[in-house]
């Protein structure tokens, strides 16, 4: 490759209408596409252009063919044989794309763009007329690949598993109606994130909980040590029957934002800065101690956030049992809720779904554009590990 590189530099080629619209890149594509289809009839006739053969079959002329390329639209010179037997690989029949455009469209698919917007940009970058059935029938093949993602066999204990929700608009019996995409976001034993399962309901409750977790239950996941979770409806009691081990922790972000939900402006600064010696206490007995102080300072004028925090108790402060580094992975949902944000910043540009299938597709390859990236452990992973392995021996 390399030489011929050379052979190219040095030949004189004028190589500032490399990336014209006509210029040299695209001819260079279109001859390699026409050396490699030569190629392929030579193997299918099992003799070369120029040389003799007494077998029936034999080339017979070639037919022109428009290809879009990486490098914009080619014409290329397809041989054919007598027999009309042959069956190119590089550029199979009726296939008017070379292998790369499709990833590109499902790259800008998964970025949110509507099949209009990705017909205009792949007009901009290759100078060729895409149709929206094409772009959707691209993008509809992916449909499978979901289904085995939604399925496929899970390890058998994660040590955190966060659970949120964001909301999407879906069109359904002629009406556009608001839909809940529930998001399972496991941590590994190596530290290292992945989206378990999605889920769309339009109500929640123990039931639709119970169903979730058994799904993944029968995945593969026959445990999992904690459960982060905002206040969502039911959770409790299907953690309860499914993993009745695993300890539930409601995210303490959340706690505070129901609890200055309904406070006065002027107020809130105060409220909150006592708010925080609760979840920044050294135990559980400290954390009782200062509700009992914030409820004696603020239930005349709010008692329903000392209320709510009592009522929650049990769930609040389990991660007080932990020393601060796992603390800080564990006392909120902020892991999960910064996977729901890339997810909503793509479901935004959608603005309405024609049906749940187009969700699924659009957040599958989104899941799979993100994990290129979580190669890493999650911050102060090797100091949570190794008190897990202390607290949970038998079951990590």
């Amino acid at each position: 490759m390399s030489k011929a590189i050379d052979v190219l530099l040095d030949s004189g080629v004028d190589l500032s209408t490399l990336f014209d619209q006509g210029g040299l890149l695209k001819e260079l594509s279109k001859r390699l596409v026409e050396k490699a289809l030569s190629s392929e009839m030579d193997n299918h006739l099992g003799y070369n252009k120029y040389a003799r053969s007494n077998l029936e079959n034999a080339r017979n002329g070639l037919s022109s063919k428009q290809v879009i390329t990486d490098n914009g639209v080619i014409s290329v010179d397809v041989p054919r044989d007598r027999t009309a037997t042959f069956e190119p690989v590089l550029l199979p029949k009726r296939t008017k794309r070379i292998p790369g455009l499709d990833d590109k469209i499902l790259s800008l698919y998964a970025k949110g763009m509507s099949l209009s917007d990705i017909q205009i940009q792949i007009q901009e970058l290759y100078g060729a007329e895409v149709s929206e059935s094409l772009i959707s029938n691209i993008t509809d093949a992916v449909i499978e690949d979901v289904k085995i993602w939604q399925n496929r066999p899970l390890e058998s204990v994660y040590p955190i598993v966060f659970f949120d929700c964001f909301v999407v608009k879906v069109r359904q019996d002629k009406r556009i109606i608001n839909k809940a995409v529930y998001v399972a976001l496991g941590i590994d034993r190596s530290g290292i994130k992945d989206v378990l399962g999605l889920w769309m309901s339009k109500n929640e409750g123990a039931k639709f909980w119970l169903g979730n977790l058994t799904e993944l239950k029968n995945r593969g996941m026959q445990d999992m040590l904690i459960a982060c979770t905002d206040n969502l409806p039911g959770m409790s009691q299907a953690i309860a029957g499914v993993y009745p081990k695993t300890d539930h922790q409601l995210c303490i972000v959340h706690a505070i934002r129901n609890s200055v939900q309904y406070v006065s402006y002027k107020h809130r600064k105060a409220l909150v800065a006592d708010l925080k010696p609760i979840y920044t206490a050294v135990n559980e007995e400290e954390a009782g101690m200062a509700l009992e102080h914030f409820a004696a300072k603020w239930d005349k004028q709010y008692p329903q956030i000392a209320k709510y925090w009592y009522a929650n108790w049990d769930n609040i402060v389990v991660f007080l049992q932990y020393p601060n580094a796992i603390r800080k992975v564990i006392y909120t949902t902020n892991i999960v809720e910064s996977v729901n944000s890339q997810f909503r910043r793509v479901t935004k540009n959608k603005r309405v779904f024609p049906n749940d299938i187009a969700v699924f597709k659009t957040l599958y390859l989104t899941i799979n554009y993100m994990t290129r990236k979580w190669k890493n452990a999650v911050h102060n992973w090797t100091e949570a590990m190794a008190h897990f392995l202390i607290k949970f021996e038998n079951r990590i």
